[in-house]
């Protein structure tokens, strides 16, 4: 038989050490990573960290401020809307405001003519003689009239004649008739009537009803309550449904009021503009 050798424990030990240093050599040859010192965290030329900002979060908090303010805003208007509401039913309990209310006692036209000038222009001279109640309904409130400008028209906006009432007070309960004659022109005796009024005109003097009318009035109050006095508000009164009878020689005839109606509007401005 062949006899065997097998290496003792000394050379595999020493084969084991050899191969260990063979790697230790190897891995001595490959460069390791150490961590920075401490010179290279505190480098003034680095640039400092600094996160990036959440955009989402800062959206977020603008919205909830935007809200926020809205809610509050809408709450403080509803109350000072509630709180304008609380002071007018208290102001209508307490005073029970009315308007002022206006009829017509009478009216009599005791001048019209219309002639054509041999120019072709056509003239016209009014003279109407008017009576209006001015009542006062309320109890607790006094109306103070500025001075009353009074037209005289057509049914279709034809100025016939114009004139005017002083200021005075309507106190409470209190009737005043305003009367006044109204005429063409202050300057002249005639007015020139442009084509169109002449046409409108002739055809309202052929109604058997009469030649319709209305009133218009303008002017200004300033309302009282107790001691306290309101600003001037301008205020239109028109009274409609008259029908006048126009005036044959020197005779004049009362107009039919049995259907007129008067009514006050506000006259408010804004701006350049009347409402």
């Amino acid at each position: 038989m062949t006899d065997r050798v097998y290496p003792s424990k000394a050379n595999g030990a020493a084969a084991t050490n050899g191969t260990t240093a063979a790697n230790g050599t190897a891995a001595a040859n490959i460069p390791r990573a150490f961590p920075a010192t401490k010179s290279q965290f505190n480098n003034p030329n680095r640039h400092p960290y600094r996160p990036t900002p959440n955009t989402y979060r800062s959206r977020r908090g603008r919205r909830g401020c935007f809200c926020l303010c809205c809610f509050w805003s809408i709450l403080i208007l509803l109350i000072l809307l509630l709180l304008a509401a609380i002071a007018g039913c208290v102001f209508y309990v307490l005073y029970s405001p009315h308007r002022p209310s206006f009829s017509v006692n009478a009216l009599r036209i005791s001048q019209f003519n219309l002639t054509t000038a041999a120019d072709d222009t056509t003239h016209l001279a009014a003279a109407v003689n008017l009576s209006i109640s001015a009542k006062n309904p309320n109890k607790k409130l006094i109306f103070f009239y500025d001075l009353i400008s009074i037209t005289a028209q057509t049914s279709n906006n034809v100025v016939i004649s114009n004139g005017s009432f002083p200021n005075f007070p309507s106190y409470t309960g209190n009737t005043t008739i305003i009367r006044s004659v109204l005429s063409t022109a202050s300057s002249s005796e005639f007015v020139v009537v442009d084509a169109d009024s002449v046409a409108s005109l002739r055809s309202d003097l052929t109604k058997k009803s009469g030649l319709p009318l209305k009133i218009v009035m303008d002017t200004k109050v300033v309302v009282k309550m107790d001691a306290i006095k309101s600003k001037k508000i301008g205020i239109r009164i028109t009274c409609d449904g008259i029908h006048g009878v126009v005036p044959k020689g020197n005779t004049t005839e009362v107009a039919s009021t049995a259907d007129s109606n008067c009514k006050v509007d506000l006259r408010i401005k804004i701006w350049k503009w009347t409402f």
